[in-house]
């Protein structure tokens, strides 16, 4: 296949973004699998947070960084998306390059504890004072749950109005495939 997949494309994006020493952030972290690569691509000198709200999450990630050895440059917290301005420290504001959301729930736990459209709006518009000029947000948005339809609609009907002074947004899509593909859009601030 010559078309990128979407966990693929929302890679690649970041890989365009982020460089060693930057502060990046993973504001959904699951199974920690986009915190271990953001780690990778901001090296010993940059910084990664990340969060989520569920305990499993968290202790699966700290696992799986300290198995690649990127503990120093990373630090989780157990706390809902919407917080990021409370919690990353002021001389790291306005220093972000990159955040990726993996919107739904936690593969292989409780599919009722999902993320919320107005939490992930909330962490948006935090996320859009603080990120550099030509730093990109990746939202990698899971539908196909309960709840699933609200966010998507939500994040779209938000996205599709943030001024195009402010940032540039695409929506990166399969149309023809079943079962409610996930999908990215993606905001890269000017």
């Amino acid at each position: 296949m010559k078309i990128d997949k979407i966990l693929l494309f929302a890679k690649n994006l970041l890989k365009k973004a982020v460089h060693p020493g930057d502060v990046v952030i993973d504001a959904t972290v699951g199974n920690g699998y986009d915190t271990v690569f953001l780690a990778e691509l901001v090296g010993a000198s940059g910084h990664v947070f990340g969060f989520d709200i569920q305990e499993e999450a968290i202790a699966a990630s700290k696992e799986r960084v300290i198995k690649k050895g990127l503990s120093e440059q990373v630090t989780l917290f157990q706390s809902g998306h919407e917080h990021i301005s409370q919690m990353i420290p002021n001389n790291c504001q306005g220093r972000v390059t990159a955040a990726i959301f993996n919107l739904g729930y936690l593969p292989g736990s409780d599919k009722t504890i999902v993320t919320r459209p107005e939490t992930t709006i909330a962490a948006l518009q935090q996320l859009l004072e603080m990120i550099v000029p030509e730093g990109i947000i990746v939202l990698v948005i899971y539908h196909g749950h309960k709840g699933g339809a609200e966010e998507r609609d939500s994040l779209l009907d938000y996205c599709q109005k943030i001024d195009q002074k402010t940032a540039h947004v695409l929506q990166y899509q399969f149309i023809n495939q079943q079962n409610n593909p996930a999908f990215i859009i993606a905001i890269e601030k000017i």
